[in-house]
């Protein structure tokens, strides 16, 4: 029972290695290749993106600062001039932009946190990819023969187990003779003297 068993075991894994080879690994990793190659487009695009914000937020930053400095003149013009609707005005103006200034940095913050999480992924990513590719050369690099071609007779789990199991010519030819052999003697037995 546990020759069959072990016999089983070792078929089921050489039909698993024949499927493998019909897999054709090599354009599986080309495949998996072009994915890894589209996700790494997509978040350097969105790097890009996010350096863009970056950027964009660090102007607005700019602005706001210099309408504050602005601001600061134009209050202290209008306290000297005595015009208070003046200053409230001013002040109304300068406190939007203080809060917009806070809100600013916030979204710079997250900005910044994002745009060095996708630079790690990228980075990661890359690694991946010269990975991939390495091994897509070197599949491609193998002689043809021995990724395309199957031989059937490397599949025969017998004669993995035992090659000498394998019924060779010359044993044929012996049991041939030994048939003739018993049935010559029991001809020969079987006729009546």
């Amino acid at each position: 029972m546990a020759l069959i068993t072990r016999l089983a075991r070792l078929f089921r894994a050489d039909l698993h290695a024949v499927l493998d080879r019909l897999e054709e690994p090599e354009t599986l990793l080309r495949q998996a290749l072009r994915e890894m190659e589209e996700a790494q487009a997509q978040d350097r695009q969105h790097l890009r993106l996010v350096g863009q914000g970056l950027a964009q937020a660090e102007t607005r930053a700019a602005d706001l600062n210099e309408a504050l400095a602005t601001a600061e003149g134009q209050l202290a013009a209008s306290l000297e001039a005595g015009q208070d609707d003046l200053a409230r005005a001013v002040i109304r103006r300068r406190l939007e932009a203080e809060q917009a200034l806070k809100a600013l940095s916030r979204r710079r913050a997250e900005l910044s946190a994002a745009q060095a999480e996708l630079a790690a992924r990228v980075t990661e990513q890359h690694a991946r990819l010269e990975s991939v590719r390495q091994k897509v050369e070197v599949l491609a690099s193998q002689d043809a023969t021995t990724t395309q071609a199957l031989d059937w007779a490397d599949l025969d789990p017998l004669e993995r187990l035992a090659p000498d199991l394998r019924v060779q010519p010359a044993d044929v030819d012996l049991a041939l003779l030994a048939a003739k052999q018993a049935r010559q003697a029991a001809q020969a037995g079987g006729m009546p003297s």
